[in-house]
Parts: structure tokens; C-alpha cells; sequence
């Protein structure tokens, strides 16, 4: 009897063991080669940096096997349709080579936000300065570079284009994808929703992007989602200014995951985060990241690299020790699928949701407008 139930137990603990690493991986955005966006293309090292082995073997150690490297355009093509500029081909192929042998895998995210700047100018991709066909001959170039390493997660092709005037977002994604394909068969391509990747407004912004073609069927959806009362992460105002419960992330999250189930789509969540200033933010940012697990859709943490100071949203390890943020985080390394869903009592699954208003049928529920995303660049048409 006492053999059988030590054999139970230790098949009880490796089903366990093996049940935390089904489904998607979660991962942190490593910051710093996207740093001084308006220093371009500006000094390696000293302006900008690619994470250094530290850095990645922080997070390896905390368990992650996901992580998403900014960059800039400019850094890599230093004039539209140009070479890539070898130091940082070679910078992204030293993280990449140092993340394969640990089973690390690496999204590459130009964050852009659909623009190309010159001089003191962004001009926004489409236009006659900074045609499509510029944006695709980067993407092939980079792909050719890169096609032989195997632990690619995802090429981001453009991170949180927004106000894109006459030159829309959908049709410079399909030409990125369109060229991308003509080298690379087998990474995930990931698309960026519009209006700064913005998860509620998903509908109203991004539908669109349901009908881009990728004749492999390989485009993952990536939305971006903060908690703060604009939207923009930067979390000026406090928990309570923002009238912020520990649903928030959850109901915000919400119509993209709605958008991904109708349309079988799959998706990521690429940008998420909360300041270490109050602890209510983190039991928020347990709940949406369970939500999350439940629905089988990975991310990606707002951030870390050892670049941020004092930002409060940085899970960058200070020399005493983990920043508070982690105690969160490392329960959620893998998603974790439930088909019975933990927050149905929030809203029904048939729920419409309506641009710029969410009807929430609880008993605290009303009227929930979100604000809009706050201007990041000054977009130029030409």
C-alpha cells in the first residue's frame, strides 16, 4: 500500500510538472536597441544597446523562454532601401546565438509605429519618402540574414502603427508579409494592431487585419494592453485616479480575445505592465494574466533591460534583489488552457462590444469609455 501511494505521488508531481509547461510561453520585452528614438541612428553602446547575456540569463534563470528585442529601423537599414548596417546584424545574431542553446525564444519587434525617421522628420511608411515597397526590402534583407537560426519565435513587423492618414496599416502589413514570405517559409509573422495596438478598440481600429493572407497560415495578433487611466502605460495617475479594480485588465483584454475566438484567429499580447507603487495593480495583473493562460494567448511583460532607471514598470532586477512585479510573473511562464473560464460572471461570452463603449451587465457595471491612447510621435504625410 505504502509503495502505491509513494508511485501515486510521484506520478501526481510529474503530471504536475508536466501540466505547467503545456501551452504557450510568456516572455519580457528586453529594452534598450529602441532607446534615444529621436538620436538616430546614433552610437551602439552608448545611445542604445542590445541585452547584454546578463540580462537574458536573469530571466532564463527565472524560468522564461520568451523574450521580445526592440529595435529600430534606422539602426539596422540607415537609409531606406539600403544595406543593414553589419554591427547590428551582429548584435542580433549574438543574442540569438546566445538564446538558442537555452531553448530561448526571440521575438524581433520594429518599433516604429509605422514610421521612418530622417533628419528630425518621421515620415510614416507608405508615403513617397518611405514607400511599402522600402518597408518590404527591409524585412527580405533581415529575413535572409537570420533564416538560419531556429529559435525565431516571430518577426513583429511593425510595433503600434497608429495614424497612418492616407497610407493605412493594412495594406503595408500584406506587403510586408508578402515579402517576408519570399525568403523565410516557416516563422511567425506578427501583426501589430493599429491605434498603438490597442486591445479594447480592437473592433473599431483592427478588424481589417482578419483578412491579410499568409499563404503558410503563420500571422500571430498582437495587442497591447495597460491599465492606467489614458491607456498609454505611463501611469501618471494613481490606482484609484484610475478607477481601476482588479478586473480592469481583464475587461480591457477582453474584446481582443472575443475578436481572436470569432475569427479563429490566434494572438499574443505583446506590451503589459504595471508600476510597483501600489499592490493593487499586481493582484490586477494576476487576474488578466490568468485570463490570459485560460485562453491559451501568450505575452510579453513592459519590460525590462538593464537601460531603465527608476521606471516603475521595469522587472529589471535591482542589485538587492527582484522587483516586486516578479512574484506575479513567475507563476505564469507557460499558458495554462481552461475552457471553463474563472471570470464568466464578468461578462457573457455572446457579449457585444461596441467601439469606444462597454456595456458591463454586473452590479457595479455602467457606462466604461476608455480615453484615447495618448500621441507618441508627430506623424508627417510626406
Amino acid at each position: 500500500m505504502r509503495l502505491f501511494l509513494f508511485l501515486f505521488l510521484i506520478a501526481s508531481q510529474n503530471f504536475i510538472a508536466a501540466a505547467q509547461n503545456i501551452g504557450l510561453p510568456f516572455g519580457i520585452n528586453i529594452c534598450g536597441a529602441e532607446f534615444e528614438e529621436k538620436t538616430i541612428p546614433g552610437v551602439l553602446n552608448k545611445d542604445y544597446a542590445y541585452p547584454s547575456e546578463n540580462d537574458i540569463e536573469y530571466f532564463y534563470q527565472q524560468g522564461f523562454q520568451l523574450m521580445t528585442i526592440p529595435f529600430k529601423w534606422e539602426r539596422i537599414q540607415n537609409s531606406p532601401g539600403g544595406e543593414l548596417d553589419q554591427l547590428n546584424i551582429d548584435e542580433i545574431k549574438r543574442v540569438l546565438l546566445y538564446c538558442g542553446p537555452r531553448n530561448i525564444k526571440v521575438i524581433l519587434s520594429m518599433h516604429n509605429f509605422g514610421r521612418y525617421r530622417i533628419g528630425d522628420i518621421d515620415y510614416i511608411v507608405g508615403c513617397s519618402t518611405v514607400t511599402r515597397k522600402h518597408f518590404a526590402d527591409f524585412w527580405i534583407k533581415l529575413a535572409k540574414e537570420l533564416i538560419n537560426f531556429k529559435n525565431i519565435y516571430g518577426y513583429e513587423i511593425m510595433c503600434e502603427p497608429h495614424d497612418m492618414g492616407g497610407f493605412d496599416w493594412y495594406t503595408t502589413a500584406q506587403e510586408g508579409i508578402t515579402a517576408i514570405r519570399t525568403v523565410d517559409k516557416k516563422n511567425s509573422i506578427i501583426i501589430s494592431g493599429d491605434n498603438y495596438a490597442n486591445a479594447e478598440l480592437w473592433r473599431q481600429y483592427s478588424d481589417d487585419l482578419k483578412n491579410l493572407v499568409d499563404p503558410f497560415n503563420n500571422i500571430i495578433y498582437d495587442a497591447h494592453c495597460y491599465f492606467d487611466k489614458n491607456y498609454s502605460g505611463r501611469y501618471n495617475e494613481s490606482y484609484d485616479s484610475s478607477n481601476a479594480n482588479e478586473y480592469t485588465g481583464v475587461l480591457r483584454i477582453m474584446p481582443f480575445v472575443r475578436w481572436l475566438k470569432d475569427h479563429n484567429k490566434r494572438g499574443t499580447v505583446g506590451e503589459y505592465g504595471v508600476p510597483d507603487n501600489d499592490l493593487r495593480w499586481f493582484k490586477l495583473l494576476d487576474n488578466f494574466l490568468k485570463y490570459l493562460s485560460e485562453n491559451n494567448i501568450n505575452g510579453c511583460y513592459w519590460a525590462a533591460g538593464s537601460r531603465w532607471d527608476k521606471y516603475p514598470l521595469s522587472v529589471q532586477p535591482f542589485q538587492q534583489g527582484d522587483r516586486p512585479q516578479m512574484d506575479v510573473l513567475t507563476q505564469y511562464k507557460h499558458t495554462i488552457p481552461n475552457t471553463k473560464s474563472s471570470f464568466s460572471f464578468l461578462l457573457p461570452e455572446t457579449f457585444l462590444f461596441l467601439p469606444n463603449i462597454t456595456l458591463i451587465p454586473n452590479p457595479k457595471g455602467g457606462l466604461f469609455a476608455p480615453a484615447s491612447a495618448e500621441k507618441k510621435l508627430k506623424p508627417h504625410n510626406n
